[in-house]
């Protein structure tokens, strides 16, 4: 999200159009109330509901989250190379056009549809792990909302230019862990509610080796815990649904990435 907002502010800095920045912004103060919304209805709205029920819709939700951090990584492989391109070429339209509002509705639908993916994503995210650390989990939100903002300024300022294929890559790996960790709550989630067996059926138990408080060991679980669903004791279901996920996609992404080698052309004599 912030690297959309970034690459409109540096190309409208670079064609001398900061004239159009206040407009820009405001398209992105608008679409930022769309994720704003969608998180807050998603944390308020099932606190009336019973346990049952609000296990099934965090389940549900996740699983939901998942497909859309799946569906998201997949168009980002494919449109890495063109999209900065593809962004810039709407901007100019838009300013060739001689309607500096037009940067408000790219703005809004640029960055609502990516903030709406994220805003589900860190609530999956936020909601799976805030039960074993609120201060650790706060802190990596913040952490990464902090690194986000740095790079978007980087980018508006020249000072930073991102192979943006190999940014998405890279990414895309990392997404799928989290996917994998939110698909596997969210199957937690789900046999709490009763809707899946096997809640107590454990694919292992080392939950009498929890690392210490305050040692590196727990700070660690802690991290990857949050970032990716580790538990000292998880579901044989929970597992089995992390591989299922993290197998196939983690194959099917790196096929869909590959660079595909230039063919040699061969001439006779």
């Amino acid at each position: 999200m912030v690297l959309v907002v970034g690459i409109i502010a540096a190309y409208l800095r670079k064609t001398d159009r900061q004239c159009a920045l206040p407009k820009m912004w405001l398209g992105v103060s608008l679409a930022a109330l769309l994720p704003l919304g969608l998180g807050a209805i998603l944390t308020y709205g099932p606190k009336g509901l019973s346990f049952t029920a609000q296990e099934t819709i965090g389940g549900v939700l996740s699983v939901v989250a998942t497909a859309m951090i799946t569906g998201m990584l997949f168009w980002m492989g494919k449109q890495a190379r063109h999209q900065k391109r593809e962004l810039e070429g709407k901007i100019e339209d838009a300013l060739a056009n001689g309607s500096d509002w037009a940067l408000v509705s790219i703005a809004v639908i640029a960055v609502g549809r990516e903030g709406l993916e994220t805003a589900l994503m860190v609530w999956a995210t936020v909601k799976s792990s805030v039960d074993n650390s609120v201060a650790a989990t706060s802190v990596g939100l913040f952490s990464g909302f902090a690194v986000a903002i740095v790079l978007g300024y980087l980018i508006y300022r020249g000072a930073l230019h991102l192979n943006l294929r190999l940014f998405f890559v890279f990414t895309g790996y990392f997404l799928i862990l989290v996917a994998a960790g939110i698909l596997s709550y969210g199957v937690h989630d789900l046999q709490e509610a009763g809707l899946l067996p096997g809640l107590n059926s454990y694919a292992w138990d080392l939950s009498a080796h929890y690392p210490a408080q305050g040692s590196f060991a727990h700070f660690a679980y802690i991290a990857l815990n949050a970032m990716f669903q580790f538990h000292l004791q998880p579901s044989v279901l929970q597992v089995v649904a992390w591989l299922i996920y993290a197998l196939p996609v983690t194959v099917l992404f790196a096929r869909a990435t590959k660079i595909p080698t230039p063919k040699t052309v061969s001439t006779r004599a």
